[in-house]
């Protein structure tokens, strides 16, 4: 489908940002671009719809040089997304969504009908969205509308240039796992440009790891968890991620619960002990605007301070907790809960708050069993 054949680009002053890159990509492949700033990577990614243009080698897309199609043709039939999303402000969503088919002169039935069926596609109502504008929607909203305004046209190639980066935890796990579903049922061909490890790992078919212009590995996820190719790829996927891979035993991320109840730590005790009794749990997890743990409220501590309306979530929440990484192996889990006799305990990654342990989760994960009940603590997504 995309064909590399020996791509380099060295700009006048002398850089020299791709070295000689070979590659292939399949048809409905979707494929990660990773490395650390200035590898190359969003550089390779635009080579693709000429957005740059090497300095050598060739592009070749259905065994075609891209080099000799026009430019702006080339483009309306390649999907782009951003992570600055570039929805038009002025425009519906409808409008934004037909954009291109409009520009390729597409019929209004025909574009009318592929609105409501994308919109649809990535859950949001039209009759409720088409008609609203940018500004009226969410950031993760407007991003899902990003990613099928790419669609709109019906293009064999979509590139995705870190589009989930700038959201929050929870819409960007929520848009990744909804890619890998879009894709499953599109099979377009994609190439995803991100700086986050766990997510090209997560939706990824194959992995481009690059250094200094240069791709260092090419492979799935499962062999470069298994096999990495040298030191540098080995500190990039992470040593506690080839750690759980190489000792055969889950880690943390295998034996929690995702959805937590989550509250900011403003919240008041009237508040907390509202969300408590409606999600039926007896613990809040407090976190900031990044999703960062600050603490843990629990239905004791709310009720002693409830009288006192002045408090928050931030004056009565433990601050003191056991936590652990998502990549942390069982054994390090198992150890807190025998010496600690923690009813649960929360797991971060990169300080975020991604998920909660409870002894009923760890040995449902450990049987292998579905963990979709609430269990001890609470677990929901407020």
């Amino acid at each position: 489908m995309i064909t590399f054949k020996n791509v380099g680009k060295k700009y006048p002053n002398g850089l020299e940002v791709l070295k000689n890159i070979d590659f292939h990509i399949e048809k409905g492949e979707l494929i990660a671009l990773i490395g650390p700033s200035g590898c190359g990577k969003t550089t390779t990614m635009r080579m693709i719809n000429r957005l740059i243009e090497p300095s050598s080698g060739s592009i070749l897309i259905e065994g075609e040089d891209i080099a000799s199609q026009d430019p702006v043709e080339l483009r309306r039939n390649i999907g782009y997304v951003i992570q600055q999303i570039g929805l038009l402000p002025h425009m519906t969503i409808g409008e934004n969504i037909s954009l291109v088919p409009r520009l390729k002169g597409w019929t209004k039935e025909k574009y009318e009908d592929k609105i409501d069926d994308l919109l649809n596609m990535v859950g949001l109502d039209p009759a409720t969205f088409r008609e609203r504008y940018p500004g009226e929607l969410s950031g993760g909203q407007q991003q899902r509308v990003g990613v099928i305004r790419a669609m709109a046209a019906d293009p064999p190639i979509i590139l995705m240039d870190e589009p989930f980066s700038a959201l929050d935890p929870i819409s960007r796990e929520q848009l990744q796992e909804e890619l890998v579903k879009l894709q499953e049922s599109i099979q377009k061909t994609i190439v995803f440009v991100t700086h986050d490890m766990d997510e090209a790992l997560k939706i990824a078919d194959r992995i481009a790891i690059m250094k200094d212009g240069h791709i260092v590995q090419f492979d799935t996820p499962e062999r470069l968890l298994r096999h990495p190719a040298n030191d540098f790829v080995r500190g990039f996927i992470g040593e506690q991620r080839l750690e759980g891979m190489q000792n055969d035993q889950p880690v943390a991320a295998d034996l929690m619960i995702e959805k937590v109840v989550t509250a900011r730590p403003t919240r008041g005790l009237a508040e907390a002990l509202k969300m408590m009794r409606s999600y039926k749990v007896d613990s809040l997890f407090v976190t900031d605007t990044r999703g960062q743990l600050l603490g843990i409220a629990t239905l004791n501590n709310v009720e002693v301070y409830f009288k006192d309306e002045d408090k928050t979530l931030r004056d009565i929440m433990n601050t003191e907790f056991q936590s652990v990484d998502v990549y942390a192996p069982f054994t390090e889990v198992a150890e807190i809960f025998a010496k600690d006799g923690a009813g649960f305990i929360p797991v971060l990654k990169t300080g975020e708050l991604a998920g909660l342990i409870t002894r009923t989760t760890m040995m449902r994960g450990l049987a292998g069993l579905t963990t979709s009940v609430v269990p001890e603590g609470g677990v929901r997504s407020e």
